[in-house]
């Protein structure tokens, strides 16, 4: 396989990389408790989806049993 005669150019390096960068997570709030969430995921408070339950969140005690 034949290997690049000269360097590329910082700029020519820095166009073609452009487009590698990171997406903005999008986020909306849950419509059972207003909690910020992912889009098209269940919600990690509640676990509520699209107003119905789908998980059953255990809920910690903030006491510890002595």
């Amino acid at each position: 396989m034949p290997n690049p005669k000269r360097r590329h150019s910082n700029t020519r390096t820095r166009k073609r990389r452009t487009h590698d960068k990171m997406a903005v997570m999008t986020t909306s709030a849950c419509a059972n408790c207003a909690n910020p969430i992912a889009s098209h995921r269940v919600c990690p408070k509640c676990g509520y989806y699209k107003g119905r339950p789908v998980l059953q969140i255990k809920i910690k005690d903030k006491k510890k049993a002595r």
